[in-house]
């Protein structure tokens, strides 16, 4: 391919058919480093090769998070109102990681997967009252909000509520969660709130509720840690409970949503991934959910600034250039996967960077999806015998996540 060939990285709409992986192929092989102007930004170096996204990613003396994760740019102020764990360097980030670090470790998970398990069992007997329903809206988008909701203390009713405030916030380039699309309409009015969206003042208002709520009356949850003071007597100042919470609910269910529906449309089109899964024992489990979280990629890139002028591969790199680690690419990468482009459930090992391997930013979550997705499947695969899909697919429009965003599907219950 040559370069008027690749896809347009920067351009949200080269990514509403799926993800372009023609481009980040030709890319890990032509042009790993790539240089690529943006419109309305100072232009980024594009991180394609799985190797140099680990070490740049672990290297956060020199390739730093604290002036963003994401391709906007922000000035000193917006920084400092917007920050939140992922815009943070160590030690500030081990510190702010540690305060709800220990709630979302293996351990700990392994102790949530009843109460997942009788959500997912939940959620799919409803859906088998119905001959067709969207696996999105029915299952996959409503079963880590509910999770989460019960682990940071909020009542059931408030999920759907919360899930869709999260959606216009880290959906903000999608007209279906949005009307104040970033990159189509004016959102100065909201520049110092997380994601540009409006939708952080609600966010905002439920979090100053909940914590008075705690102040009163002490719970055992997530929120209640986070107003605690840590191991040194420091307590989180307002803004930066507010923009904890924030990331929660904006971050705390895509990543798991999108894999579910990947992993579902890939049982869709290979129906006999049903029978595979049925006969999975624990161990054959764990490889299938890493290979799942593999294909998906839900994250497609984090951000990072060079903080000094450093050479990466011949290349020139400044500092206060922006750096672009897709790990949607690296974990196609034919040089680290063998067949990277086929699913292979017993993919062993599985050294994927869905959840952004090799740095300190390894996603808090990482655990609680890896459950959320397995014991989903299970449950599905145990009810049933067919599933077709009934309408075309829709894809999210985002150059940072992508997910299906509709998946309408008609299944026959065993």
């Amino acid at each position: 391919m040559s370069r008027a060939d690749y896809a347009d990285l920067t351009s949200h709409d080269a990514f509403v058919n799926g993800v372009p992986h023609d481009t980040f192929a030709a890319l890990r092989r032509e042009d790993p480093i790539s240089w690529w102007d943006e419109e309305d930004g100072k232009g980024f170096w594009s991180i394609t090769r799985y190797q140099d996204i680990f070490d740049i990613n672990k290297d956060y003396k020199t390739f730093s998070s604290a002036q963003g994760v994401r391709l906007e740019e922000m000035d000193e102020e917006e920084s400092e109102a917007r920050r939140s764990m992922l815009e943070t360097d160590p030690p500030e980030h081990t510190r702010l990681r540690h305060l709800v670090g220990r709630s979302f470790g293996p351990q700990v998970v392994a102790t949530y997967e009843e109460a997942i398990r009788g959500i997912a069992v939940n959620l799919l007997e409803h859906a088998a009252s119905h001959d067709e329903f969207d696996f999105v809206q029915n299952v996959s988008r409503p079963l880590p909000m509910r999770m989460l909701g019960r682990l940071l203390g909020v009542p059931d009713s408030d999920g759907q509520m919360l899930v869709e405030l999260g959606d216009m916030m880290i959906a903000n380039t999608d007209e279906d969660f949005t009307e104040h699309v970033v990159d189509q309409v004016d959102t100065e009015e909201w520049r110092l709130l997380p994601f540009r969206s409006p939708a952080a003042l609600k966010v905002f208002e439920y979090a100053e509720e909940a914590a008075h709520e705690r102040r009163e009356h002490p719970t055992e949850d997530l929120i209640n840690l986070l107003l605690s003071p840590d191991r040194h007597g420091e307590r989180l100042s307002e803004l930066e409970f507010k923009n904890f919470f924030a990331l929660m609910v904006s971050a705390g269910n895509d990543t798991t949503r999108y894999t579910m529906t990947y992993a579902m449309k890939e049982i869709i089109d290979r129906p006999d991934l049903l029978d595979e899964l049925r006969e999975l024992d624990d161990a054959g489990w764990k490889m299938a959910i890493e290979e799942f979280l593999r294909w998906a990629s839900v994250t497609m890139h984090f951000r990072r600034t060079a903080l000094r002028d450093v050479e990466v591969q011949g290349k020139q790199i400044k500092a206060g250039d922006k750096l672009l680690l897709w790990f949607v690419s690296g974990n196609r990468d034919d040089d680290k996967f063998e067949s990277p482009f086929e699913l292979n459930l017993r993919r062993d090992p599985n050294p994927h960077m869905t959840f952004g391997k090799g740095g300190p930013h390894a996603c808090l979550g990482m655990w609680l999806a890896r459950m959320e997705v397995k014991v989903m499947l299970q449950e599905f695969v145990k009810r049933a015998a067919t599933v077709e899909q009934t309408e075309p697919h829709a894809y999210l429009r985002s150059n940072f996540i992508s997910g299906i965003k509709r998946l309408p599907i008609s299944v026959e219950w065993r």
